[in-house]
C-alpha cells in the first residue's frame, strides 16, 4: 500500500488527534491545574481511566466487524481521538516529578490508580461495547424459519 493511498486513514487520525487532544485540554482546564488539586496530578488520571473506559467499549464493540467503516471509525475515535487524549508521557513525567520531590506515597498511589484504574475500566468499557455490539446484531434466519 502506497503512502498517497494511506492519506484518508491518516487524515482521520490527525483529525481524531487533534479533537482529543483540545477535549484535554478542556478536562484540564475544568479540573484544573496540579497544584489546585494539591499536588495530585487528578486530570491526567480521569482523562487516562476515562479513555481507558472508552478504548475497551470501542474495541469490543467493533473489532467482530470487518468492515472498512468499522476500520476507520477506529481509526478516528481510537488510535486519533482517544490516542490524542490520553497521555502516557504526561503520566510518566508526573511520576518522575513526584519522585524528585520525594512524594513517594503521592507517586506510587497515582501509578496504582492510572494501572489498576484503567485496567478496570478498560474491563468495564469491553463488557458494554459487547454487551452494545451484541444487542445491535441481526440474527440470521435459519433454514427452517424462510
Amino acid at each position: 500500500m502506497t503512502l498517497r493511498s494511506r492519506l484518508p486513514d491518516l487524515g482521520l487520525v490527525a483529525l481524531g488527534g487533534a479533537l482529543g487532544s483540545i477535549a484535554r485540554v478542556g478536562v484540564s482546564t475544568a479540573i484544573g491545574p496540579v497544584d489546585a488539586t494539591g499536588g495530585f496530578p487528578l486530570a491526567t488520571l480521569v482523562v487516562n481511566v476515562f479513555g481507558s473506559f472508552a478504548l475497551g467499549a470501542l474495541i469490543a464493540g467493533t473489532t467482530a466487524r470487518d468492515e472498512v467503516r468499522w476500520r476507520r471509525l477506529r481509526l478516528l475515535l481510537g488510535t486519533g481521538l482517544l490516542g490524542g487524549f490520553t497521555t502516557y508521557s504526561l503520566l510518566a513525567a508526573d511520576l518522575a516529578a513526584s519522585l524528585l520531590d520525594e512524594r513517594f506515597g503521592m507517586a506510587m498511589g497515582y501509578a496504582f490508580a492510572t494501572v489498576t484504574g484503567g485496567a478496570i475500566a478498560s474491563g468495564l468499557g469491553m463488557l458494554l461495547g459487547q454487551r452494545i455490539a451484541r444487542a445491535h446484531t441481526r440474527p440470521v434466519a435459519s433454514e427452517a424459519t424462510r
